[in-house]
């Protein structure tokens, strides 16, 4: 499974079939081509021709599904007797003493003088509020997973002086990563009006919108601050593109034409923008402070863009099959702004006569019925959660295509990035 895994993620790699499916297999570096607004972006997806069908993905995407399925069960098969068990990894609980690290040291970046703008800042880092620090967490197993020696000999001292400083300033890119991603957050709610956020009230509901959208403000300012302070102008680059992503893809939501709300092509990417782009960029960092090569700096980069990716697939689908005591937030919240995502786009392709409902709009509850009701006659939600699964097994064939290494510490950090995603992908909320 992992020689298959590697051979499909340079596959992936050397763009097969890349003119057909783009959003698919997207580590390519190629030029974009498109209008100027998407040409920043790098190591993605081209831009967005919204007429262009995406049949060609279908196929592609069929086959990997099939052919990552008949593997794994023939795998499963001829290990049926073995009676070495892999020791099932927490993957939270391998940073947890470093992630109370990064809680504390979080809640005293956040403090201002103002009190109210103090109360606001800390809003969702106050103990009990900080949600699952998935990405912190992903961030602390990348230092470790992608460790390699001292090339030259230092003695024992420098060694670890130098080993000792380069993680602070790893912990420091999961800091900046949690301020950027808690930042998103509330300018979100207050653009969807939220109530609820992480099971109890969202900010703009208790303190206003406009209080919300300062407090989110100051967040980016402390992330900021705490980026220039590790002077290293490729990671700035680096996570300066991730805000532009933010907002670039927040704007595609708001401001999609008819042709683009039913591309999954354009879902994707705006998919990126809004949810990969952070974990992706945020893990390459991790490689380049480290100073590993662009080689491995990429393979981190991937390993975080595809498991960002399922782990918006999957949100979509809880969206619809959740409840909102287990999501913390409102459920169908998406469809009912009239978001379109990967399910009803699925199921669209198996009704296309639903596609006439959603450009009538679904401001209207009974619209709202319809579409669920198509949406629950066809394979959508499956469909989804097989992309998810894709994208996973991509995100594994990355870890997996790392450089070798026989240091547990590294092995074992490896395996809890490979378990994360499956927890991605089987998590219900």
């Amino acid at each position: 499974m992992v020689l298959f895994g590697r051979g499909l993620y340079r596959l992936s790699r050397a763009g097969v079939s890349a003119s057909r499916c783009r959003w698919l297999f997207s580590s390519i570096n190629k030029q974009p081509v498109g209008p100027p607004l998407l040409q920043s972006s790098t190591n993605f997806y081209s831009p967005i021709d919204s007429s262009r069908k995406v049949l060609g993905c279908r196929v592609i995407y069929s086959w990997i599904s099939n052919a990552l399925t008949s593997v794994g069960q023939q795998i499963q098969r001829q290990n049926s007797d073995s009676p070495v068990v892999e020791e099932k990894l927490d993957p939270f609980s391998l940073v947890s003493d470093e992630l109370s690290i990064l809680a504390n040291r979080l809640r005293s970046m956040v403090v201002a003088e103002v009190p109210k703008l103090a109360s606001a800042a800390e809003y969702f880092f106050k103990i009990g509020a900080e949600g699952k620090r998935f990405r912190p967490t992903v961030l602390l197993l990348m230092a470790t997973a992608i460790d390699a020696p001292i090339s030259q000999p230092l003695p024992d001292t420098s060694v670890d002086n130098l080993s000792m400083e380069l993680r602070t300033r790893q912990q420091c890119i999961a800091e900046i990563t949690e301020m950027i991603h808690v930042a998103s957050l509330l300018h979100d709610d207050v653009l969807d009006d939220a109530d609820t956020r992480r099971g109890i009230e969202s900010l703009n509901y208790v303190m206003g919108n406009k209080l919300a959208v300062l407090a989110g403000d100051f967040l980016l300012s402390r992330a900021c601050v705490a980026l220039a302070s590790l002077k290293n102008t490729e990671v700035v680059s680096l996570l300066a593109t991730v805000v532009e992503h933010l907002v670039t893809g927040e704007t595609m939501q708001m401001t999609t034409t008819s042709e683009q709300r039913c591309s999954m092509e354009y879902y994707m990417q705006k998919t990126y923008y809004k949810t990969a782009s952070l974990i992706s960029n945020s893990c390459k960092a991790i490689a380049l402070l480290a100073g590993q090569t662009a080689e491995v700096a990429m393979l981190a980069f991937d390993y975080g863009k595809n498991l960002g990716l399922a782990f918006q697939l999957i949100d979509d689908v809880l969206d619809f099959t959740g409840t909102s005591a287990s999501l913390g937030k409102g459920s169908l919240s998406d469809i009912r702004h009239g978001i379109i995502t990967a399910p009803i786009l699925f199921a669209i392709e198996e009704y296309p006569e639903l596609r006439s409902i959603v450009d009538r709009g679904l401001d209207s509850p009974k619209n709202v019925d319809l579409a669920l009701e198509y949406l629950g006659n066809s394979r959508g939600i499956q469909k989804t959660r097989e992309l998810a699964t894709m994208h996973a097994n991509l995100a594994s064939a990355a870890i997996d295509s790392l450089p070798e290494s026989d240091d547990e510490s590294v092995l074992r950090s490896r395996r809890a990035l490979v378990e994360l995603t499956e927890r991605v992908i089987t998590r219900t909320k």
